[in-house]
């Protein structure tokens, strides 16, 4: 339950309900759920873990002011993680890129459209296909735990971050699957980072 709340929570965040600074009432949550005020508290717990709220006694949980330097901190652990997954997927994978293909295509009609914020979700489920292919629980749990998405589409729309080019940068990471590059690791890593750099420019 405390995850069907968290996930309510993150899209209120990405869709503007609550802004940076804003209260989060956990008891009106409840209410608006239907659930009790335990699960919500939880998923709280596990934002401000995320570092998307904060806490205070007397001042309740509210969302927290997103800095680039904190983007680049989840960049660079998410970085090193995609590293590690890429290398661990590709030999699962055995070339078949069949369903990166199709991302990446989205990709590109969302690019034709202007469409930045359809283009950041398909990049997401992009790496998230890598991810939950590298066949290591810990490593998917860790991920996932980031917020990738959540963090992607609140950079876009707080800090109003340009990202680059989305199709064609992952065009280099399914050529690299396709063929069993062995630089493979090194090149997602420096795809990630790209865009913790382009936020900062």
């Amino acid at each position: 339950m405390h995850e069907h709340v968290r996930h309510f929570i993150l899209e209120g965040l990405v869709a503007g309900r609550w802004e940076p600074g804003d209260r989060i009432v956990e008891r009106r949550i409840a209410q608006e759920m239907g659930v009790s005020q335990a699960p919500v508290r939880e998923a709280l717990r596990e934002l401000e873990t995320m570092e998307l709220v904060t806490s205070a006694p007397n001042k309740g949980v509210r969302v927290r002011e997103l800095t680039l330097d904190q983007l680049r901190d989840v960049y660079l652990v998410r970085a090193s993680l995609e590293r590690r997954a890429v290398m661990l997927a590709a030999p699962r994978l055995a070339g078949n890129v069949a369903t990166l293909e199709r991302y990446l295509e989205a990709m590109r009609s969302a690019a034709v459209e202007g469409d930045i914020d359809r283009q950041a979700l398909h990049g997401v489920a992009f790496h998230r296909a890598i991810v939950h292919a590298c066949g290591n629980p810990v490593l998917i749990r860790h991920w996932d735990w980031l917020g990738v998405e959540a963090w992607t589409r609140l950079s876009l729309r707080w800090l109003r971050t340009e990202l680059h080019d989305n199709a064609e940068d992952h065009e280099e990471l399914v050529e690299g699957l396709r063929r069993g590059d062995p630089h493979l690791g090194r090149l997602m890593e420096l795809h990630v980072m790209d865009y913790s750099n382009a936020s900062r420019t």
